[in-house]
């Protein structure tokens, strides 16, 4: 009797045993894959944000107080509000990636850590824009309206498509202006004579070092990063900027000379590499294009205003500031650079004066 009772009682217990592992194995699943499903929904909901967001370094020379530098605020600002913040400019000013021509050695070379940039247009010669090399002519331009009718234009969109169109990798979105161009110098100018024999910065362009030859004075190459200090250190006697730019950059600390020839209009562009415009949806891509369209608008409507400020400016804080009032002689000396850059692509040249 004891041992049935025993046996009955172990049956009894394994039963209840089983039942309770059989409870527990369904629910151990269940937590299991609602964990999992939560956790694959999290990861996946991660992936698709950080696929929507685009980053695009953005390099500028100049600081952001600038012509320039206020036209690529107000672009940054349209995409990342267009965007509803998907876009990202990451804007480096003030030159910390380095001068125009390094930023563009970046950008060809397909390092891909350099997406946009404002350049001067001229900054194009050396990488085959022969469209681009007309924009930094000597007195091509009169006005700055007769340089709206060209960036407005569809000419204005054939140069901009050039550098893609060679292979360069890049291409350009719209096209901005930082105001004429004029010498400052250490030393007073008063006329054309006293430019001669002077050292003035150039940047390894040859239209601009042919231009300071026919002016009689000695081109000298200096990165735009040294040249306060080589302006400090007599390396060179002048060098020429637009206005703006050059207080921005406190040139008139060790050059407060400015005569105001006017020898180019600073026309700029921004670009874009290839492989960063590919890789942007159709949605993106009209949303740069429209901002492109804002920020030129913007910059037509800030530049006069603010050159002619900055020039006031200048004159009280005691800067010798020299009008030219007969620019011919100017002209007549830059001659020979005009027609030898203008040579290959006459029809093309005489388009854009027709356009004063």
């Amino acid at each position: 009797m004891k041992k049935k009772m025993l046996a009955a009682l172990l049956t009894v217990t394994m039963v209840a045993s089983l039942s309770a592992c059989g409870l527990k194995t369904p629910e151990k699943t269940e937590v299991t894959n609602e964990t999992e499903t939560a956790t694959q929904t999290t990861t996946e909901t991660k992936s698709d944000d950080t696929a929507a967001m685009v980053t695009l370094v953005y390099a500028e020379v100049n600081p952001l107080d600038t012509i320039v530098g206020q036209t690529d605020t107000a672009f940054k600002e349209k995409v990342e509000e267009l965007s509803g913040g998907e876009i990202k400019i990451d804007l480096q000013a003030s030159g910390v990636l380095g001068s125009e021509n390094d930023v563009l050695d970046t950008m060809l070379g397909g390092g891909g850590t350099i997406d946009m940039a404002r350049i001067s247009a001229f900054a194009l010669t050396s990488y085959g824009g022969e469209k681009s090399k007309l924009l930094s002519v000597p007195y091509t331009f009169v006005s700055r309206e007769h340089f709206w009718n060209f960036a407005t234009s569809d000419l204005a969109k054939e140069f901009l498509v050039e550098p893609h169109e060679n292979g360069s990798g890049i291409t350009g979105l719209f096209y901005a202006e930082e105001g004429f161009r004029h010498f400052f110098t250490v030393e007073p100018v008063n006329s054309l004579e006293d430019l001669k024999g002077m050292k003035l910065r150039v940047s390894n362009d040859p239209i601009m070092n042919g231009m300071v030859e026919g002016l009689g004075a000695s081109p000298t190459v200096v990165s735009f990063g040294e040249l306060y200090s080589a302006l400090q250190t007599g390396v060179v006697d002048g060098a020429e900027q637009p206005i703006a730019n050059y207080k921005s950059n406190a040139f008139q600390e060790v050059a407060p000379n400015l005569i105001l020839d006017g020898h180019t209009l600073g026309a700029v562009q921004v670009v874009i590499t290839d492989a960063a415009w590919d890789s942007l949806s159709d949605e993106h891509k009209s949303i740069i294009e429209e901002a492109s369209k804002y920020a030129s608008e913007y910059n037509r409507k800030i530049s006069e205003e603010t050159e002619n400020k900055v020039l006031e400016e200048l004159k009280a804080d005691g800067v010798n500031i020299v009008e030219v009032t007969d620019i011919t002689p100017w002209q007549e000396a830059c001659k020979d650079i005009i027609e030898a850059s203008t040579a290959d692509n006459k029809e093309l040249y005489q388009q854009i004066l027709d356009m004063q």
